[in-house]
């Protein structure tokens, strides 16, 4: 990690304000024991988390794509500075591009797709079979139809 001694795993927490921010705030108990950072498009997330372990990055789309790159190179540098053994997320695109870039570094991998997905995956969750360790929907039919993993809901 660039000079800091990893005491703890690492993980990266990364997903888009609104729904998806409030599904990762559901999981966050799972990650007890690790030493938590927190990615995500909304800066105010920081009174629940704590500046030193939250990180922001632009919200951006295939529709944005000046703010997509601007997003590529802000998640490119939360994730070669922090190094993490593991790299979960809820969504959207921010959190597809960590996965990627975090696989770089030999990092284990999650993308679990929003509920709000009843039908099938977000195109994040499509581009995360390909990369992440492990997809998972949240609806056992789009599991079934899409490869996705089905492990129950968050909310």
């Amino acid at each position: 990690m660039l000079g800091r001694k990893k005491t703890r795993p690492v993980v990266l927490a990364v997903s888009s304000g609104g729904g998806h921010w409030v599904q990762m705030q559901r999981l966050a108990p799972a990650f007890s024991g690790a030493e938590v950072h927190f990615a995500t498009t909304d800066a105010t997330a920081v009174e629940g988390i704590g500046a030193s372990r939250l990180h922001v990055y632009p919200d951006a789309n295939k529709d944005t794509p000046l703010r997509l790159l601007y997003c590529i190179v802000r998640i490119a540098w939360i994730v070669f500075w922090l190094r993490p053994d593991v790299v979960v997320s809820t969504g959207a695109a921010g959190g597809f591009l960590a996965i990627r870039l975090a696989r770089l570094t030999g990092a284990r991998t999650m993308f679990i797709d929003s509920i709000a997905n009843a039908r099938d995956l977000s195109i994040s969750a499509r581009l995360s079979l390909g990369v992440a360790d492990r997809v998972l929907s949240q609806w056992p039919s789009v599991a079934v139809l899409t490869g996705a993993e089905y492990r129950g809901a968050v909310i």
